[in-house]
């Protein structure tokens, strides 16, 4: 039976698509979906191209946990091998993120939506598990971020924390999705206040370019401290959150496959600012590196702007701080939003979008802001250990990612799913090329850090 194409999706009432024939085949429900499509929105058309699904995942990957451990992979070894690296890492995360994109607008369903009905109840609800556990985690750590931030200007803990959880509250009753994505969309644009500060830092323009031509020097350190920071940078980029988050978004916002295009344009616009300030993270906290300051002293070792007023000053000490506010609190919408598309999808029936209101997808709401509220609950423990937490929440990120890409490549290589859009020989190839590398960089870790642990061998 030749593959299905285009004419596999129905147009039917003008905005209304209904996946026929191979979708059922697949064993995925046909209930029909209202998709506006872009061009329905009342926005101008290269503003469009920045404020999407595609951007709002990549910059809320540039979390408080990200930006974190790209200012430690700064701090502790410099530029060199990691700033090239972490390009790298973003290049792959688009790879990734357009695939759940193109998936979404073609099926009209979320990520965890398809994996219960394409694989069934048990791997449907592992997935969730899952995501909820590795969401909390990160959750924490935004909260972390912006417990930080607001610190260094004298905000108390419980401040910081109290304005995170609302953030996500004002974000849930809004009412509709674009009001949701244009207040997320907003916030993110103040993840550029890093390439400020990486500006105050004064990097040396000759070790850049020897870092981006050579990827070197390497970082001088243990083989287990080495993986740890490797793992923590690709997890940083690379995380189950942004599949679920992107491809739910999308359906949320109403794209079709017609806006697959415009899609692509939006999450690699994304993908390239969210590159340029987590590099920019790095570079900003180099000069810690150079001048030898031991972070330690400073906040359980994420106190960088603290550390790095008397050395760029406090204007580029301030930003730092407003950086990491923001970087947590994009996050917190994004990632709690994620976990609430989620558990709504698993649920039949369970309202499921920003368009409806409370009374209409209670799970959905309660669990986006439930989340968040559990998530500063924790953090207000007193003596928690802050930056172990950012960085471990990353590591976890690349120990699950590897799941959830592998079901990710199944399905839009599948073409009685996704028809004339399933995956060519070029995306399938880069698809598990980056599965098989973070799967590996994941198990490394782990498998050195259990050796040490037992004593075999020091690292």
């Amino acid at each position: 039976m030749p593959p299905p194409s285009d004419v596999a999706f129905a147009e039917v009432q003008g905005d209304l698509y209904s996946p026929v024939g191979g979708l059922a085949r697949a064993g995925i429900s046909l209930a029909p979906k209202r998709r506006n499509g872009l061009r329905s929105l009342r926005m101008p058309a290269v503003a469009a191209l920045f404020v999407g699904p595609g951007a709002l995942a990549m910059l809320g990957e540039n979390d408080g946990p990200s930006m974190l451990s790209y200012a430690t992979s700064g701090a502790t070894y410099g530029l060199g091998f990691l700033l090239p690296f972490i390009m790298l890492t973003f290049a792959a995360a688009y790879v990734v993120q357009e695939m759940a994109m193109r998936l979404g607008a073609v099926t009209g369903r979320g990520y965890g939506e398809l994996i219960f009905q394409r694989f069934g109840r048990f791997w449907g609800w592992t997935s969730v598990v899952d995501l909820a556990i590795t969401n909390l985690v990160t959750l924490i750590t935004e909260v972390i971020a912006i417990r930080l931030g607001m610190g260094f200007f004298g905000v108390p803990a419980w401040a910081a924390v109290a304005c995170a959880v609302l953030l996500v509250a004002i974000g849930s009753v809004g009412g509709r999705y674009s009001t949701w994505e244009r207040l997320a969309a907003g916030l993110a644009i103040f993840n550029l206040l890093f390439v400020a500060v990486a500006v105050c830092a004064r990097p040396s323009a000759n070790e850049i370019v020897t870092s981006m031509a050579t990827w070197s020097p390497l970082p001088k350190a243990g083989v287990q401290a080495f993986l740890l920071i490797l793992a923590s940078n690709i997890g940083a980029t690379v995380t189950p959150w942004m599949l679920f988050f992107q491809q739910s978004a999308s359906v949320d916002k109403g794209m079709a496959p017609r806006d697959i295009r415009r899609g692509r344009a939006n999450t690699a616009i994304g993908a390239v600012i969210a590159a340029a300030t987590g590099c920019a993270a790095l570079v900003a906290a180099s000069p810690l590196f150079s001048h030898h300051i031991d972070m330690s002293h400073y906040q359980g070792g994420a106190g960088f702007a603290e550390a790095l007023r008397p050395i760029i000053g406090a204007p580029g000490a301030a930003l730092f701080a407003l950086g990491l506010v923001e970087a947590g609190a994009v996050a917190m919408l994004t990632i709690s939003a994620s976990s609430a598309y989620s558990i709504a999808e698993m649920i039949s029936g369970a309202g499921r979008s920003f368009n409806a209101s409370i009374t209409q997808a209670p799970l959905f709401h309660a669990s986006n802001i439930g989340i968040a509220i559990l998530a500063g609950l924790v953090v207000l423990i007193p003596g928690a250990p802050l930056l172990a937490i950012s960085l471990n929440a990353n590591l976890l990120a690349t120990i699950l990612m590897p799941a959830a890409l592998v079901f990710l490549l199944i399905m839009t290589c599948d073409r009685q799913i996704m028809g004339a859009h399933a995956n060519g020989r070029a995306a399938t190839v880069f698809g598990v090329a980056i599965a098989v590398l973070v799967a590996l960089a994941g198990s490394a870790y782990a498998a050195v850090g259990f050796l040490s642990t037992l004593g075999v061998c020091s690292f």
